[in-house]
Formats: structure tokens, C-alpha cells, sequence
């Protein structure tokens, strides 16, 4: 079995309680390492060695000083981006060709905000008054605690470091229980690295322990995560008592919107992209398929032609389409919402249970599933099931599309499939998301802002927007010509 132990003040720390828990293959089942158990004592620790970067060397390092850092971890991030993809694989199960592909593109993230340090400029502000020298500058927050979701845990957590680090401040990292162990393995780089002791800090455990404890910190400054809508409010509950700010990416039901002029190969192998790839388990899925009516008989016909072509089995093969559910609780979760689905009344037309071929070793496989004769004020159209189950809903204009689209409490995600500029452009204004893809799906890079509407988030991560979501602005007024003025009467 690997062993893991936190990372604190850039030093190998085992709990103080002693305690372990397993991570297990999800493909194979088996527990393959174990990870120290963290508590409210690592936390404690971790915040303070954080505290003491921030006011020591870390503190005193330049923007440029900083973004030469970042850069350089791109460089080894390029290094060890395959052995950090199997380790992903391993991890949470998704297929290698895409977990490698994470890996290797979010070099991209640190090079890229390495190189937006030192470009956060203040302003000089135009005079009001006379005598009067008033300018803006940017500081770090602080300590930062990162909370990061099972899914793509070392991509996630470069949309919140790389900008965090980038804007001065020092970080605690709080991983998934379910996926520690690639979070773990990447601190060997922020050692090698050269980061000064106590910038980057990870404490393994458990939500309601390590979690709770670092939101709750009175030297945490602010909180950046991904998860559930469920988990983000509680976040968001415990920050306002401490009036605190986060960033909270969340879920989605994404529409991915068909119109009967798309490019129908294309808008087939969108549709699949938007649900499947990944097994389903990823936020922007898009598991609310929109086809106008006239096309819709066509469309469900030739989509299932070609998903059940899909291959599952081990995620580690290059043709492996579809890998297993990560997670015992999402499996359940994903059979029970198959359930739901039929007794609604949906459809079932591909799928519709658990996958046990010959072909896999473990038991959490579920098969690709579509479901047709679906409204959305069901709950499969409603609540996210992150997993590979589609629902097809038919539409019969752009009125109507934009109508089921924004009904939906969350608005991460669209998809927009037409060779209609005008329509391309109508609908990427009316869609309540916080990301409009049109011809094209799962599209993502570190240029881009990216976040959600309504329950789906707070904040952005990525692009320029993300480097604020790290920093402070001040407004600093120097008065250079002295005057005795009536100190009872505010100078407006």
C-alpha cells in the first residue's frame, strides 16, 4: 500500500491522532493506498505555518519573484504530468487519456498566472480635491483555504492556487477524501520547487473535521471550492458568520440545445461529449439534451446508435470510452435516479442499468442511458445526478428552448448547436449561464472565466477575473498640501 501524510511547513506530517483511511481503485475495487486522517490539530498547524509565510520570506517576495516560481512549477508539472495522470486514474477512475490530459494542460494554468503577477496594476485617481494624491493598489487576502472536489481534483485545484499564489497569498488545501492521494503527490513539486515553508500547506480528511475546521478558522481569510450545491451553501453559511468571501463553484444541469439547422454529426458527437465522456461526473455535463421537434425523432435514433458503441471497461486503456463511477454513494446514487426516471414516466432507450460484462473487474459501472419522453419539471431534468444518464427534452422554437433552458435553479453551463450566427449570438445573450458554448462542448482553458449563475456558483475562476478573486484593493489618499480645516465637517 502507498502511504500519505500531510504536507505542513513544507515538511511530512502524520496525525497527531493516528488515525488512516484507504483510498480504493475504482475500477478494480481494490484499496490501493492509505492517508493519514487529518483534524482541527493539522488545520491549526497548517493555518499557522501559512500565517508565518505570509508575514516572512513569501511576503517579501516581489510579484515578479512570485510569478518566476509559478513558472517553474510548469516546468515540472510537464515533467511528472503522466505519472500525475495515473496516479488521477487510479484515484477517481476516469479514463487515463483524459486524467493525463489535465495533468499535462494545467502547466498551462501556472505558467500563465506566473505570468499575470506582476501585471496587477493599481490606479491613480483623477483629483477631486486640492492638495489631494489618491491612488489604488491590490494585496493579498491573506490565507486561503482550498476545498476540492473528487472529480478532477489536480485541474481544480490549479484554478484556484495557481491565481491565489500568483496575488501574494498562502494557501491551505483541504482534498477529497475520496481522491487525496494526486493532491498529495503534487506537493513533492511545491518542495522541489523551491516554495518557501509553510505557502502551501494540504491536510487530508474529512469534511466535517478538516472542512469545517478551515472555513471556521478565525486566520482564514477566505474560502475557494468546488462540490455540491449542498456543500457550497453550508460553505457560504459558515463564511457569512465570519463575513468571509469564497469562491464557490458548484453543480449544473446544463441544456446542450440542438436546432434543426446544426450540423447533425457534429451535434451527435457534441451531444455524447456533453454527457458520457468523463461518466457523466463532471459539473458542466450537459444532461439536459434540447431537440427541436422537427429533428427530434432523428436525432434520439442516431444518438443511440452511437452511444451504445460506447466501451466500458478499464479506464486505463486508450480505447476505453466510459470508465466507472468513482465514488460507492455516487453509484448508488446514479442507479437510484435511473429509478426515479422511470417512475416518472421517461422513456428509457439506451441503458438503463448496471453494467456487468466480463470485460471489468469491479461493480460500479453503470451503462450509458437516455431517456426520452422527459419534461423538465421532472426531477431527472431538475437535480443533478453526475452520472452518465441523459435526459432529451423536445423544443419548438427558440422561445420555448430559451424558456427550458433557463428553468433550472443552476446556470454553470450551455450548449448551443445551429449555423445560425444571429440565432448563435440570441441565444448566448438569453441563456442564464455563466458559460455559452456554441458548436462545440467541454471547452475549457485558463484565459476563460469560468463560474456559474444562480445555484451553480459565486465568483469566477480563470482568465484575469480569477487574480481579483485573490485580492484586496486599497485606496490610499495623501495629503500634500496642509490646510486647518473644520475637523467637525467630513471633506466630500
Amino acid at each position: 500500500m502507498n502511504e500519505y501524510l500531510h504536507f505542513i511547513g513544507n515538511e511530512w506530517v502524520t496525525s497527531a491522532s493516528g488515525q488512516w483511511f484507504e483510498s480504493e481503485n475504482p475500477y478494480t475495487g481494490e484499496q490501493w493506498a492509505r492517508v493519514s486522517k487529518g483534524s482541527s490539530e493539522e488545520v491549526d498547524n497548517a493555518v499557522a505555518q501559512a500565517k508565518t509565510a505570509l508575514d516572512g520570506e513569501w511576503g517579501e517576495y516581489t510579484p515578479t519573484e512570485r510569478g518566476k516560481i509559478l513558472v517553474k512549477l510548469s516546468e515540472l508539472i510537464e515533467r511528472e504530468s503522466e505519472a500525475l495522470g495515473r496516479i488521477e486514474t487510479k484515484d477517481n477512475g476516469k479514463l487515463f487519456a483524459e486524467m493525463s490530459a489535465q495533468t499535462k494542460v494545467m502547466a498551462e494554468w501556472y505558467r500563465y498566472y506566473g505570468g499575470l503577477a506582476d501585471k496587477i496594476e493599481g490606479s491613480v485617481l483623477p483629483a477631486t480635491k486640492k492638495g489631494i494624491f489618491n491612488y489604488t493598489r491590490y494585496e493579498p487576502l491573506g490565507v486561503i483555504g482550498l476545498i476540492t472536489a473528487w472529480n478532477s481534483p489536480l485541474l481544480l485545484l490549479a484554478f484556484k492556487l495557481a491565481p491565489a499564489l500568483a496575488a501574494g497569498n498562502t494557501v491551505v488545501i483541504k482534498p477529497s477524501e475520496y481522491t487525496s492521494a494526486s493532491t498529495l503527490e503534487f506537493m513533492k513539486l511545491i518542495l522541489e520547487v523551491g516554495m518557501p515553508k509553510g505557502v502551501v500547506n494540504t491536510v487530508a480528511g474529512f469534511g466535517n473535521d478538516v472542512g469545517q475546521s478551515l472555513v471556521e478558522h478565525p486566520d482564514v481569510a477566505k474560502i475557494a471550492f468546488t462540490g455540491s450545491d449542498v456543500s457550497g451553501a453550508k460553505i457560504k453559511e459558515l463564511a457569512a458568520k465570519k463575513i468571509m468571501p469564497v469562491t464557490l463553484e458548484l453543480g449544473g444541469k446544463s441544456p446542450n440545445i440542438v436546432f434543426d439547422d446544426a450540423d447533425f454529426e457534429a451535434a451527435i458527437i457534441g451531444a455524447i461529449s456533453g454527457i458520457f465522456a468523463a461518466t457523466g461526473q463532471t459539473c458542466i455535463a450537459g444532461s439536459r439534451l434540447l431537440v427541436q421537434k422537427n429533428i427530434h425523432d432523428k436525432f434520439v435514433k442516431r444518438l443511440v446508435e452511437i452511444a451504445s458503441e460506447a466501451k466500458i471497461g478499464d479506464p486505463m486503456l486508450a480505447d476505453t470510452h466510459v470508465g466507472p463511477v468513482t465514488t460507492p454513494p455516487q453509484f448508488q446514487k446514479v442507479l437510484e435516479y435511473i429509478n426515479i426516471a422511470k417512475e416518472e414516466g421517461a422513456r428509457c432507450v439506451l441503458g438503463g442499468k448496471k453494467y456487468e460484462g466480463s470485460n471489468v473487474s469491479g461493480d460500479r459501472f453503470v451503462e450509458p442511458t437516455i431517456f426520452t419522453g422527459v419534461s423538465n419539471d421532472m426531477r431527472i431534468a431538475q437535480e443533478e445526478v453526475f452520472g452518465p444518464i441523459l435526459s432529451i427534452i423536445p423544443f419548438e422554437d427558440e422561445a420555448e428552448a430559451v424558456k427550458i433552458g433557463n428553468d433550472i435553479v443552476y446556470g454553470l453551463a450551455a450548449g448551443v448547436w445551429t449555423n445560425d450566427i444571429g440565432r448563435a449570438l440570441r441565444m448566448s445573450e438569453k441563456l442564464r449561464a455563466g458559460t455559452v458554448w456554441v458548436n462545440t462542448y467541454r471547452a475549457l482553458s485558463y484565459t476563460a472565466p469560468f463560474g456559474g449563475f444562480k445555484r451553480s456558483g459565486e465568483g469566477r475562476e480563470n482568465g484575469k477575473e480569477a487574480i481579483k478573486e485573490f485580492l484586496e484593493v486599497k485606496s490610499v489618499w495623501i495629503n500634500h498640501e496642509l490646510s486647518k480645516e473644520n475637523p467637525f465637517i467630513m471633506k466630500l
